[in-house]
């Protein structure tokens, strides 16, 4: 989600320093594991639950670790990746199940989930990856418990329904409930219903954990990450910067029957495999304004967003971006296989009929935006809202960077943890959805090798300034924000300038050192520094533990440039983060500059 008001107070954390740094230590480094295990949900003014995630552990091993022969990849994921999971953490067969994989290229991924009595638990997940048959990385929030509740529900699952309804105001969706386990904070491991309740007017999609054996809401995953057609080129920002009319604009790699057929389907609409763009109802769609699929609608800003034509122009835009963005991200890795959304997957693996449904001009909110991620097989949702802070009001869907920012939450809460949706859920994690949301909108706008400041938002707030409180810079006088930052924030859009900066230093360095391509959403193939920086940012996604950190995040970054330019970038990226204190030694929120010793 965009966060699309300036912060209107600071809260000052005055912290008295002891003499004993200890003490101080002991602070930061509890303040720390709670960012990165935690997060305080305000449901209702009856409801506020403070949800757990077990702590991510996170290994890389560089050029890889070798297997015996029963534990080596490749030659059935699914027991390859079960054998090393068991021998890694010690477990047995009953404790693990195979929950989804995939390979490219090179390199193969597989997301395992821990069992008890042969029941899955809902926030244990181990993420394993290899390249020409070694294990390069390894993440893991499996937990150790002796308190664990019966695996027989005592509670129906039709009163756990009724419950999660009442407490979240919303309906079950249809989607079928399970039972599963839910580590807790305090070590014990509840059995639970878990339910889908949704309200989309509300822009509320949560799956519910509701203990089944005292009726008990326990926990909840938010679904939602609240920010020729004639349309604004990706690579511009706001409607000022002019429309333009693109001709075949879909890439048929990513796309292969094009964006407006699957199957035997075929559309004259804002309706395709990958999105479909509607206002209100998904039947009211923009249609042809000519045949041959052209959608002419030029925005007129000095016209109402509810004019007929200026909700024609909103469609379109909407579709031609979320397409655009599908179509590029799947260059670069997020395909069928690695849980992206589409209608048709073509054979080629993962679950389909999961295309993005974008709402524009969506009734149920102002200022805002707003990204529903479900697991792999389920609609994503985009809700693009109008902004009342100029006359007339300005459409978010004719801001692209805002679009682009939605759209990736849907491509980070895929690709972490396997398809689940749920791997994202703290409020570190939260914190570095936003960061990516925000670096991925800035890489669109990009259109030399110069790197200049960025700022989001600026045309729907009428600021030049943009929504962030700073701007993105390589400039520490005008963005001096660091990792020790992080520290006594609660916010997620706070948190995420701290990461979307540093990636923004990242980015500059890699462009610094290969130079840029106008070419990189098509070629990902290139040298460039653009192109590099997208392969990292996408290959870090999938190596990521569930629910990471700022230090696991950046791990997997340094380790996916191991695996695919073979640590070519090491030192480079090193001396970025380490540039914003996210070094070597960085941990519980205290800046650290290290390097390693050969760079």
């Amino acid at each position: 989600m965009v966060a699309f008001n300036k912060v209107l107070s600071s809260v000052l954390l005055a912290i008295a320093y002891s003499s004993v740094a200890s003490a101080v230590q002991e602070r930061s480094a509890s303040e720390s594991l709670k960012h990165s295990t935690h997060r305080v949900r305000h449901i209702s003014r009856e409801l506020t639950l403070e949800v757990y995630h077990p702590e991510s552990t996170f290994e890389t091993f560089g050029d890889g670790i070798e297997q015996k022969l029963e534990a080596r990849a490749p030659r059935d994921l699914n027991s390859t990746a079960l054998a090393f999971v068991r021998s890694r953490l010690g477990v047995d067969a009953s404790s693990v199940g195979f929950k989804s994989g995939y390979e490219d290229g090179r390199e193969k991924y597989a997301y395992v989930k821990q069992y008890h009595d042969g029941v899955p638990f809902a926030n244990c997940v181990a993420n394993i990856a290899w390249k020409d048959d070694k294990v390069v990385s390894f993440g893991s929030s499996f937990v150790k418990s002796e308190n664990i509740a019966g695996s027989r529900p005592t509670v129906s699952a039709a009163s756990a329904i009724a419950k999660a309804e009442e407490a979240f105001s919303g309906k079950h969706n249809g989607i079928p409930t399970s039972i599963e386990y839910l580590a807790q904070a305090d070590g014990s491991a509840a059995l639970v219903h878990t339910i889908q309740v949704q309200s989309l007017e509300n822009q509320l999609w949560y799956e519910v954990y509701v203990d089944a054996h005292s009726g008990e809401v326990l926990s909840a995953t938010d679904f939602f990450a609240h920010a020729s057609y004639t349309v604004l080129p990706i690579n511009k920002k706001i409607l000022t910067e002019g429309q333009e009319t693109l001709v075949d604009p879909q890439d048929t790699v990513a796309s292969p029957s094009g964006w407006h057929a699957w199957g035997t389907t075929t559309t004259t609409t804002t309706s395709g495999n990958n999105v479909v763009a509607y206002r209100g109802a998904q039947t009211s769609l923009t249609s042809q304004s000519a045949t041959g699929l052209v959608f002419n609608y030029p925005y007129t800003a000095t016209a109402a967003p509810s004019t007929t034509a200026n909700i024609n122009a909103a469609r379109t835009n909407a579709f031609y971006v979320i397409n655009t963005v599908h179509d590029f991200t799947y260059r670069y890795g997020f395909t069928e296989t690695a849980f992206n959304f589409q209608n048709d997957n073509f054979g080629r693996g993962g679950a389909g009929n999961d295309r993005v449904l974008v709402s524009v001009q969506d009734a149920s909110d102002i200022n805002n935006a707003g990204f529903g991620t479900p697991p792999d097989g389920q609609n994503g949702i985009c809700e693009m809202y109008l902004w009342d802070l100029t006359t007339p009001n300005r459409d978010g869907s004719l801001e692209n960077d805002i679009l682009v920012h939605e759209m990736t939450h849907g491509v980070t809460n895929r690709m972490t943890g396997g398809g689940t949706g749920r791997c994202l859920q703290t409020l570190e994690a939260g914190g570095l959805g936003e960061g990516w949301s925000d670096a991925l909108a800035e890489w669109t706008q990009h259109k030399s090798a110069t790197v200049r400041d960025f700022v989001l938002g600026d045309y729907v707030t009428n600021n030049p300034a943009g929504i962030r409180t700073r701007p993105y810079s390589t400039s520490t006088t005008t963005n001096p924000l660091r990792y020790s930052n992080v520290r006594g924030l609660n916010s997620v859009h706070r948190i995420g300038e701290i990461w979307g900066n540093i990636l923004h230093n990242v980015y500059a360095a890699l462009v610094t050192q290969y130079g840029w391509t106008a070419n990189a959403r098509t070629n990902p193939e290139g040298t460039q520094g653009n192109v590099v920086f997208l392969h990292l940012f996408l290959d870090a996604l999938r190596l990521q533990p569930c629910n990471p950190t700022f230090v696991t995040a950046r791990a997997a970054w340094i380790q996916a440039d191991a695996n695919r330019y073979g640590g070519a970038n090491r030192c480079l990226l090193w001396r970025t983060f380490a540039s914003r204190g996210l070094g070597l030694n960085a941990s519980g929120f205290v800046d650290n500059t290290a390097i390693p010793a050969d760079c």
